[in-house]
């Protein structure tokens, strides 16, 4: 299994720069979507629903005051071939997508909504956004696109 670092330098090193919330988002659902297809986790490090969406801290704390990045101190090389492709297939599907647009998205979506509960938008949080429910949810998806 990959670290977030490593998944973060495959996504910089493919996708190219990009602001540090889109990286967080596009993590997300290289996390989630690896859930569903490969029933493990990409990486083991903890995704939190904050105000503007899913954050993985472990990699907030190494960019904390950077709008920017081009590069992570990872090794994408670590990537499995099964975990690169579930990344690969995530930045064709939101690669594209602006970090607004990534962030309102998740917004939308239940594990980021369940996980805040209650909280007034904007509010900060650190609540978990657990593998499973990640897992439960976009599966979900699955079922309803075959169906």
């Amino acid at each position: 299994m990959a670290s977030v670092a490593d998944a973060a330098a495959y996504v910089l090193e493919k996708h190219g720069a990009m602001t540090a919330m889109k990286l967080h988002k596009l993590l997300y659902y290289a996390q989630a979507w690896h859930l569903v297809w490969d029933e493990e986790p990409l990486f083991d490090e903890r995704i939190e629903a904050w105000a503007n969406g899913p954050i993985v801290p472990a990699i907030y704390q190494q960019h904390r005051g950077r709008f920017k990045l081009d590069s992570w101190d990872g090794d994408a090389a670590n990537l499995a071939p099964n975990e690169a492709k579930s990344v690969d297939v995530v930045l064709e599907d939101y690669g594209n997508m602006s970090a607004h647009d990534l962030s309102t998205l998740t917004h939308l979506e239940a594990p980021w909504r369940d996980a805040r509960g209650d909280l007034p938008q904007g509010e900060p949080s650190t609540a978990e956004i657990t593998t499973v429910a990640m897992f439960e949810y976009y599966d979900g998806l699955l079922d309803e696109a075959e169906v």
